[in-house]
């Protein structure tokens, strides 16, 4: 088996995974021919109204990773799925076969997707020396500037100004807004 990138409708990824998986599943003489299916996420951690939110994110929207043996029977299946427009390197033609994708991209999406499902990703929109605001704690509503970045405990110094005095405050990720 191998693996081949589908792609999809925006939007209809998990829908065509939970529709060829349907499609695999009534085809018994098939099923021995499909391995994993993968809509590869994230899950990021957002701060919303004081609160964190956590939502999943596409690696790569409009795009389902199949691990298929090729052959017209399986290929036809997968194509003939409601939002699938077509699979990734197929040229043009009827009688088209498409590319699988090579080892070192399956190695290297694999691990990426392995990867990330032991750990929550959150997103670090600044640098040092950007002006945030602070969205939650005491400290709600002040600004500053960022002095030190630690991603591994998910936290900023900020030099915020205290009784007119700059002092350094420690925020987690989630605490600070960038100002536009």
């Amino acid at each position: 088996m191998e693996w081949y990138v589908v792609h999809t409708y925006s939007g209809h990824e998990n829908k065509v995974k939970k529709s060829i998986e349907r499609a695999i599943a009534t085809r018994e003489d098939l099923k021995d021919k499909f391995g994993e299916i993968l809509v590869p996420t994230e899950d990021i951690v957002e701060m919303r109204e004081g609160k964190k939110v956590s939502m999943s994110r596409k690696y790569y929207p409009s795009y389902v990773i199949i691990q298929m043996e090729m052959t017209k029977e399986t290929q036809y299946l997968v194509t003939n799925v409601t939002g699938v427009t077509s699979f990734v390197g197929s040229g043009a033609g009827k009688n088209s076969r498409p590319i699988p994708l090579r080892e070192s991209e399956v190695k290297r999406l694999l691990s990426q997707i392995r990867k990330d499902e032991d750990k929550e990703a959150v997103e670090v929109p600044f640098k040092v020396g950007d002006s945030v605001t602070v969205i939650d704690g005491p400290f709600k509503e002040f600004t500053g500037k960022i002095e030190e970045i630690n991603p591994e405990r998910n936290k900023v110094k900020v030099m915020v100004s205290i009784f007119g005095r700059a002092t350094p405050v420690e925020f987690d990720f989630l605490q600070v807004k960038l100002i536009q």
